[in-house]
């Protein structure tokens, strides 16, 4: 039978943070109710990975995150605590920007098409003849031939018999024999099983699948049954010996068949507890026949911000969008689905054109216009892919749309419909690995950072054309994973999320005050602007959601979030006189606009964590697994990483959570102030309970609410626990307050597990219920 979790912590295992400093703090984890430690990578990565996503041998556990000792004494604390372990792992891609850490890489490029690694990865053999194309040249090649700066060193080496050639710091093995053509450079480079590209030939003519647009992270061929054993051996070593539980399966979409990988995952664990890294597009379900217990989390995530939002608000915000791009002299803005086509359709022509070329090549035979045909069909795919033959009303869309946008390429379409169709061809196999990475870039990581009304609702797998969720529709969707996927995983914050919990909470109290909102802004403009007032509102939101917020760490955001917009500067060619403009706001931050700024997170602080603890409630407590990020069972105001990644201080942590439960113990509550205490409080008895007590959550129905205030409250009922949060606190407090809602009960006396307090039988008012506190968590005496 698998062992399931009934909630997680995430921890970020890396240099800074090893296997052994995550066992110090296991008996935390116990003390604060978590049921497993969710451990990030742990694979031998990319020297110096702060992140452990770039693998660069699946053999064995990374020595600078504590080496398989580490992992054994990792194990053993956590046995001992009670805890299980989930780990992260990542199936996909490898790291290749150090070739030399890499020994099936460093094999290829040594020995080309006859390394017995070779069929690892997924190299075009129609291009190059097969040599793997390397974009790492700073200039053309005849420049850096000009220039001298390739350097041969036939001095032989164990893994470099022949000697190396070095351009910088990349260093790379010769071929076999060609050291002795060290005198004539043009020669030995034609020699080499690889091609040294110039950088931005990566965009156009890359020969290799890789990890979105990250040319040093090469696909890898797990669907092929050695690629799979050999690079999963020691994961399952993991699972069979004990000292893992489960898997939690990174970026699954990149596979050709993630159902296939998923059965034979399922077979080496013996079935264990494995989520899959989907992010689903609104209304989109999760493939029922994959061996996988449900998602990460970021649907949920979805459901819990947007009914903590109001929807009238947003159409405010809508108007001053408006408002900005006019005074800014920027067009109107785009419908979403309008602007999402226009990005993706950017990404298909620029960052992953490589891609859709390599679809090009892969067609059975020639279409005319069938480059520019298969973009528009990525532009248009709704979601990030499909899995022929499930899936097909979505490329039946792409395709319907793709031809209603373009009606020139018509013919190109109408040819090209019955290739992506037939799953035996190479094309439609590829395809899907295509429309997936065209929709991370050209959504997430584009089209997020231009549509800026109000932050919260660009988060991953949002779709910020649904401003808000109504409390009944909050409730269907609880019902449904609970009777779908009870054991997927919920999330508020992840390593991934643009903004933490705590920020977006806060900054979904705008859309309550949209006309204040509108003047502050107005304000921090006249201090210092970008001249773009999008993006102005962008990294202005950022500062209020954050703040305090040091400006090093606004102008990192600012920066990465200008860029990856790419309007009006951007990555690989960065605009340095626009970027002036984000440095300015980041200066500002902490000068001029300081004033600003804390005057109106005063103004808002409060309603934000009215906000962030029923948030957290609600998670905690709905169906599902819900997962913590590492540090956010306090106020954590992180922005996208790297900023959501910076060391947690655990020890402090500890003494707090030892120091309230000696002070709840004597009936001493903590205030809702800038210490954390209260979610600590509300995090911790939401998970102790969930943990000592899993029989009480067992069903779902929708809390019984009347009374004039009752739309001010989300009520769960789990069976044994009434789960109590409110919503809209800036309107809940313009009406004067609870007034005469109440709570319905059965009627059974009942102990909030987050006060002590002892209610009786039936209704409870909610002024009385909610008085110190936002959010109640009533257990029912039986």
């Amino acid at each position: 039978m698998t062992h399931r979790p009934l909630s997680t912590y995430r921890l970020q295992i890396r240099a800074g943070f090893t296997l052994d400093d995550a066992a110090s703090i296991t008996e935390y984890l116990t003390e604060l109710g978590a049921s497993w430690a969710y451990l990030s990578p742990l694979l031998a990565a990319v020297p110096g990975s702060d992140h452990g996503y770039d693998v660069v041998d699946h053999s064995r556990v990374d020595d600078a995150r504590g080496g398989p000792e580490g992992l054994e004494r990792f194990s053993a604390a956590a046995r001992s605590a009670g805890l299980g372990v989930l780990v992260d792992i990542v199936p996909n891609h490898v790291g290749v920007a150090v070739p030399r850490a890499n020994l099936w890489w460093w094999d290829l490029l040594r020995l080309g098409r006859s390394s017995r690694h070779a069929l690892a990865f997924d190299v075009d053999p129609r291009l190059s003849d097969g040599r793997v194309r390397l974009p790492i040249l700073g200039s053309s090649l005849a420049e850096v031939l000009s220039a001298d700066e390739i350097v041969v060193d036939t001095t032989p080496a164990d893994d470099a018999p022949d000697g190396t050639l070095s351009y910088f710091d990349h260093v790379l093995p010769l071929a076999p024999g060609s050291g002795e053509l060290a005198d004539d450079l043009p020669a030995l480079l034609d020699a080499q099983h690889y091609e040294l590209r110039f950088w931005e030939d990566q965009n156009t003519d890359l020969d290799y699948r890789r990890f979105f647009a990250v040319s040093e992270l090469a696909g890898i061929r797990v669907e092929i049954p050695d690629v799979f054993e050999e690079s999963h051996r020691e994961i399952a070593r993991w699972i069979t010996d004990g000292l893992a539980d489960g898997l939690r399966v990174d970026h699954p979409d990149g596979l050709t068949d993630p159902g296939e990988y998923l059965e034979r995952l399922a077979d080496i664990t013996g079935g264990a507890y494995t989520v899959v890294e989907k992010i689903l597009e609104p209304g989109e379900q999760l493939p029922s026949w994959w061996r996988t217990d449900g998602t990460t989390g970021y649907d949920a995530m979805g459901e819990i911000d947007r009914v903590l939002i109001d929807g009238d608000g947003v159409a405010a915000l809508d108007l001053l969008d408006s408002r900005l791009r006019d005074e800014t002299g920027l067009p109107a803005a785009k419908s979403w689905a309008d602007l999402i086509h226009s990005t993706k359709r950017m990404i298909a022509d620029d960052l992953l054109q490589s891609e859709v070329r390599r679809l090009v090549r892969a067609l059975p035979f020639g279409v005319v216009g069938a480059e520019d045909a298969l973009a528009e069909i990525v532009a248009s795919f709704p979601v990030y892919r499909s899995y022929l033959p499930a899936g097909r009303e979505h490329l039946q869309h792409a395709i319907d749309d793709a031809a209603r946008r373009r009606p020139d390429l018509a013919g190109s379409i109408a040819e090209l419909t019955p290739l992506l169709l037939d799953t035996s061809l190479e094309v439609s196999q590829r395809f899907p690995q295509v429309t997936g990475a065209v929709m991370a870039k050209g959504v997430e990581d584009t089209a997020f950072y231009r549509h800026t009304r109000l932050g919260t609702l660009t988060e991953v797998g949002g779709d910020p054309s649904i401003a808000s969720v109504s409390v009944d529709e909050f409730h269907d969707a609880q019902q449904a994973r609970l009777a779908s996927w009870p054991y997927s995983l919920t999330a508020l914050s992840t390593h991934d999320t643009k903004r933490s919990e705590d920020v977006r909470a806060r900054l979904s109290v705008l859309s309550e005050i949209p006309d204040r909102w509108a003047q502050v802004l107005t304000e921090l403009r006249a201090v210092a602007s970008t001249g773009h007032g999008p993006l102005d509102s962008l990294l202005w939101q950022a500062a209020v959601g954050a703040w305090p917020i040091s400006s090093e760490r606004l102008l990192a955001y600012g920066l990465k979030a200008a860029r990856e917009a790419a309007e009006s500067t951007g990555w690989q060619h960065p605009d340095l006189e626009f970027e002036k403009g984000v440095e300015a706001i980041a200066e500002a931050a902490n000068g001029r606009a300081r004033p600003i700024l804390e005057g109106f997170v005063g103004e808002i602080v409060d309603p934000g964590r009215v906000n962030s603890l029923s948030a957290k409630l609600l998670q905690l407590a709905a169906p599902g697994v819900p997962d913590v990020y590492q540090g956010t069972e306090l106020w954590d105001h992180s922005l996208v990483d790297p900023d959501n990644r910076r060391p947690v201080d655990f020890a402090a942590r500890s003494a707090m959570l030892g120091r309230l439960d000696a002070d709840v113990s004597r009936g001493i509550l903590p205030p809702i102030d800038d210490s954390g205490l209260a979610k600590m409080l509300v995090t911790s008895r939401t998970l102790r309970l969930r943990r000592d007590n899993p029989e009480l959550f067992y069903r779902y129905r929708p809390g019984g609410v009347a009374g004039e205030a009752s739309d001010h409250v989300v009520a769960m009922d789990r069976g044994g626990v009434l789960a109590v949060a409110s919503r809209l606190p800036v309107g809940l407090e313009r009406r004067g307050g609870w007034g005469d809602t109440v709570l319905l009960r059965r009627e059974l006396p009942a102990t909030d597990a987050i006060t002590g307090r002892r209610f009786g039988r039936g209704p409870v008012r909610l002024a009385d219920l909610l008085d110190t506190y936002p959010v109640a968590l009533l257990v029912d005496e039986r």
